[in-house]
């Protein structure tokens, strides 16, 4: 059998194995750098490209829960209380606080625009929450708040690349990506990198928020839908059973044996062959990960799920508590929409901003302090990252009469779990809630990234794979790590 003929069989056998979800998944020989490269080259054999691999430094954390608030919450309702907003509600903006900022996003400068809320301060650390998240708020003191959040770009596809990817334009590897690539898999049964969400379709921007970007596809992430089948393809076709699916793979173990010896330096059919093998394991690991059965009812409880309102919120929550418990690294959690003046909606309040942030924030707050308790009864938030994020905010001004526009001049984010300086706010917006008051504390989204790299452990300056013919990092040319965010 000659090479190309071999390969078309290799290819064309893998479907029904989780071939069209993990297919992709083939880094060569070409591609591979660092540790990897080195192996190779020392002449160690084929390569697990997704063999655990030692950390910079003692890393705080072992996984993250990347929570994204897709649509972007207004945070001056949630977090950032401002009193002076509400005092000027109904005013034009003075031009002092729009220095910097082009008029309008989107559909112009409106005037001021103070929603209705009753705000409290919380815990010892006085954290201010609105009546929106009255569980979350109960969790003041675990959290280290970022409330000098920047972005580039105010328009979602772009700002929520720019949020996974550190980039505005579609090519560079998400987080989850360089956090697999860096680290490899701590659960060979289950992928390293995967994404949760709550709806039947995929969200907002698609795959490429957590693609591989021009790393080896072997690191890009895996999405599981909600329902009891989680990966598209994964079941094993309905006429094969699984002795004989076993048979298959065995055979094209045979066959790469077979040719092996001639080819010693090529890693490609070997990888392709893991990524059968990894699929034929997920087909009974991948089921059970996500089995929400075997919880009791108190914990569903915990998490909303006998609350229609929170139900498949809380569900994708309970299932990212479930998959960092077996090892997952990185699990990449994006809210659902709900239905707001008679359409479904995310976050995007930008009409009836009421009415969507009433509904989303009942749909989250209870599973996601459900999360934090959780976490913290099994011992997992010591070992455990959960990250609160939006690709921007929204203004002081309003839009539409009820609505807020984009804001990406300053915003708040939230991080918890081990080696947070629990109970610390970094940064503050200006009294109206628009702009960062004090520039030197910006944080942009590489800063985020640096600083979640480095509680898993990764100088993000020397977390490199060497593409085109420069050495690539996850923060791109920028990124700093907020020292003050961590214990």
């Amino acid at each position: 059998m000659n090479n190309k003929s071999r390969r078309d069989f290799l290819i064309k056998s893998g479907y029904g194995l989780g071939g069209l979800a993990l297919g992709g998944m083939l880094p060569g020989l070409n591609g591979f750098s660092g540790a990897m490269a080195s192996e190779l080259a020392a002449g160690a054999g084929i390569v697990d490209p997704l063999a655990p691999k030692a950390p910079h430094f003692a890393p705080k954390v072992k996984s993250v829960i990347w929570l994204h608030m897709d649509g972007a919450p207004s945070t001056i309702d949630l977090y950032d209380y401002k009193p002076q907003l509400v005092k000027m509600h109904g005013q034009d903006i003075p031009k002092s606080f729009m220095e910097g900022i082009k008029e309008g996003v989107r559909g112009g400068t409106g005037k001021l625009f103070a929603t209705n809320r009753t705000w409290k301060q919380h815990g010892q650390s006085g954290a201010w929450f609105s009546d929106l998240l009255p569980n979350l708020a109960q969790h003041a003191d675990e959290l280290a708040f970022i409330k000098s959040s920047v972005t580039i770009g105010a328009t979602h596809n772009i700002s929520i690349l720019k949020l996974n990817t550190g980039d505005l334009n579609p090519g560079r590897p998400s987080l989850g990506a360089w956090i697999k690539y860096a680290l490899g898999t701590a659960n060979p049964d289950l992928p390293a990198y995967v994404v949760l969400y709550n709806d039947k379709k995929e969200p907002t921007g698609g795959s490429i928020n957590w693609s591989s970007g021009f790393l080896p596809a072997v690191y890009q992430g895996t999405a599981f839908r909600p329902g009891e089948s989680p990966i598209l393809y994964l079941e094993r076709p309905e006429l094969t059973s699984a002795s004989e699916q076993r048979k298959t793979l065995d055979l094209l173990k045979r066959l790469n044996e077979l040719e092996d010896s001639k080819y010693p330096g090529d890693s490609e059919l070997e990888a392709r062959l893991q990524a059968y093998e990894l699929a034929d394991r997920m087909q009974r690991t991948a089921p059970e990960a996500v089995d929400l059965k075997k919880e009791s009812d108190a914990t569903k409880a915990l998490y909303g799920i006998n609350d229609d309102g929170s139900k498949s919120y809380g569900e994708v929550l309970l299932r990212a508590r479930r998959l960092v418990e077996r090892g997952v690294r990185f699990v990449q959690v994006i809210s659902g929409p709900q239905e707001v003046a008679g359409e479904s909606r995310n976050w995007d309040g930008h009409t009836h901003l009421e009415e969507n942030h009433k509904k989303h924030a009942y749909a989250v707050d209870k599973p996601i302090a459900g999360l934090l308790t959780d976490l913290k009864q099994r011992g997992l938030l010591d070992t455990t990252l959960v990250v609160w994020t939006s690709e921007f905010g929204r203004t002081s001004y309003g839009q539409s009469g009820n609505g807020r526009d984009h804001n990406p001049w300053g915003y708040t984010q939230w991080l918890a779990g081990g080696g947070v300086n629990a109970g610390y706010t970094h940064g503050a917006t200006d009294e109206i809630g628009l702009q960062v008051a004090d520039k030197s504390k910006a944080v942009d989204t590489y800063d985020l990234h640096a600083t979640v790299l480095q509680l898993m452990g990764l100088d993000h300056l020397k977390t490199t794979y060497f593409h085109n013919g420069r050495s690539e990092r996850p923060t791109v040319v920028y990124g700093k790590v907020i020292k003050e965010l961590i214990a």
